[in-house]
């Protein structure tokens, strides 16, 4: 199976992404992880040096342009990378309308 079928697979439209992003469990201290592709319903991001489970909730924070936007949402899926990296998928629960409009308003171009 090629890329081609992923992408036919996919619900939503991504953007690519490489920018620094901030993740926490909802009322613990932030962590960083790299952003790697991002769409209306949630985000796929690395992290460095920490568990994280399928179901559990996050709160992360990455900028859309010069806006800066938090949203929570739940683990879809979480891949080891190698025995430090965790390569997750994040599926949006609540997200600020506005941040909403700026997430479709990014994917709006793609094909």
């Amino acid at each position: 199976m090629g890329s081609s079928a992923n992408e036919e697979r996919r619900k939503y439209k991504r953007i690519a992404t490489d920018h620094v992003i901030s993740f926490a469990h909802v009322d613990t201290r932030d962590r960083l992880a790299v952003g790697k592709n991002l769409s209306t319903g949630g985000i796929r991001f690395e992290a460095v040096g920490c568990e994280i489970s399928q179901g559990e909730h996050l709160r992360v924070t990455f900028n859309v342009g010069d806006h800066t936007v938090v949203a929570t949402g739940h683990v879809k899926w979480a891949i080891e990378v190698d025995p430090f990296t965790l390569d997750i998928g994040l599926e949006f629960s609540d997200v600020d309308p506005i941040a909403m409009s700026l997430l479709e308003e990014a994917t709006s171009g793609l094909e």
